[in-house]
């Protein structure tokens, strides 16, 4: 089922309207990481001496802009990480957009939605990001002490973080908060999966810039089989 859910995500990525969103979302995505690469370089050049002198070598020029080559690719490095916070970023943004070309595709006849207040869909999207932020930077410093299980840590943390928040703010659109608490508990395993899955391309550079679209559809279709029973 999971991988199912998974495939028509990516299969909606073709609809107009959701091809809209994720072109929106790829232009957020690279200004986010280009912006965020621009203040390394900048404190690079803040810090970093243009010459520095080393005993029985004499004076070296090219620190400054050696590091910030180096910057390029640590930014590369990086942004297999930082685009598990960035997906969170734009899951409050473009849920909405994303769930309604799903629905109306695949769930016609739909009720209408229930309307998130501005305070309640941003703060939502600021909480977690906040958690997503916190809990990585603590799992980088984890990942050097548990080896060759880095990889699964970090599957398995992003799993459980991106599969409940995907799922909850794709359930509030349709369900009261206690009622998606509720349906949450029942099916916490099969959610934090898809998370997991979903977590999968976020770590393949290019690919992950579309990833947090398609979970978007793909967990609008899990909360709809889910409700269904």
């Amino acid at each position: 089922m999971i991988v199912e859910i998974f495939l028509r995500g990516w299969a909606d990525l073709a609809r107009p309207g959701a091809l809209k969103v994720l072109l929106k979302g790829i232009g957020l995505a690279i200004l986010l990481l280009c912006a965020i690469w621009f203040g390394l370089f900048e404190l690079i050049g803040w810090f970093v001496p243009d010459t520095i002198t080393l005993p029985w070598i004499g004076e070296i020029g090219w620190i400054d802009p050696a590091l910030s080559i180096a910057s390029v690719g640590l930014m590369l490095v990086a942004s297999v990480f930082l685009m598990v916070p960035v997906a969170s970023v734009f899951t409050g943004f473009f849920l909405d957009e994303v769930a309604e070309v799903v629905e109306s595709a695949h769930y016609p006849g739909l009720p209408p939605v229930r309307a998130l207040t501005l305070a309640e869909s941003l703060g939502d999207t600021l909480r977690f990001f906040g958690v997503v932020l916190a809990a990585n930077l603590v799992a980088l410093i984890a990942y050097f002490f548990v080896g060759p299980l880095a990889p699964l840590l970090f599957y398995a943390l992003n799993g459980y973080l991106l599969g409940r928040e995907y799922f909850q703010m794709a359930a509030v659109r349709r369900m009261s908060r206690a009622e998606v608490a509720e349906l949450y508990g029942r099916h916490k395993v099969t959610v934090w999966l898809a998370g997991a899955l979903m977590a999968l391309p976020l770590t393949v550079p290019v690919l992950n810039l579309a990833v947090p679209v398609v979970g978007a559809a793909a967990f609008t279709h899990l909360f709809h089989r889910l409700a269904r029973g």
